[in-house]
């Protein structure tokens, strides 16, 4: 079993750095918890034992603490984060290796990942994008984004670059494929017929 104790512990490490970040509406703590569930329960469907769900577990809960910093392109300060805590609490040198790089596999522009770790925490990563709260999610990234750059992004512009997203992006893990590519695509045919529906007006 993975340590529980050890988990709950980073947990409120997290959440202290994070809750300040009120202008975070997708980026947030309880995103953090979401999709660290996610990873986990991935983790579990693909046969991993504890010790791995353990390292995903904790890669996943600091890979949102770098907005504590700065807000685009900030893989690395996520990854020292993690670390200097990891390391302050004595957790294995090799394992703190093995959790930067999986936080370092999160940047967007890393596009294949090298093994099942790096698969299931990407995977985990776009997760909440392709369910039923879709559209709800997409609104609050849209949202953040423009409070923290100080910008207006428009409707048309935003949707578009969400169907771009949708058509480009391609789930790796087995479980995740079974269990959110049709979604994905109901989504994409929903983003499609609304942005034709606007076009029309």
């Amino acid at each position: 079993m993975q340590n529980t104790k050890l988990i709950n512990r980073a947990k409120r490490y997290v959440n202290k750095l994070l809750v300040p970040l009120e202008q975070h509406y997708y980026h947030s703590y309880n995103h953090a918890i979401e999709v660290m569930d996610r990873a986990i329960y991935l983790s579990k469907k693909e046969w991993l034992n504890d010790e791995e769900i353990e390292i995903l577990a904790l890669a996943w809960l600091f890979h949102d603490t770098w907005f504590v910093i700065q807000y685009d392109k900030n893989e690395p300060f996520w990854a020292k984060i993690a670390a200097n805590y990891l390391k302050s609490i004595l957790y294995p040198e090799d394992k703190i290796r093995i959790i930067e790089r999986l936080i370092l596999a999160t940047d967007p522009d890393y596009k294949k990942p090298i093994d099942i770790y790096e698969t299931i925490i990407k995977d985990a990563d776009m997760d909440n994008l392709w369910r039923d709260d879709f559209i709800e999610k997409a609104h609050k990234l849209k949202k953040e984004i423009e409070i923290i750059k100080d910008i207006k992004i428009k409707d048309p512009d935003w949707n578009h670059g969400l169907v771009d997203l949708l058509k480009e992006h391609q789930y790796k893990a087995f479980t995740q494929k079974i269990e959110r590519d049709s979604k994905k695509n109901e989504n994409l045919r929903k983003m499609l017929h609304e942005l034709e529906h606007n076009d029309e007006i």
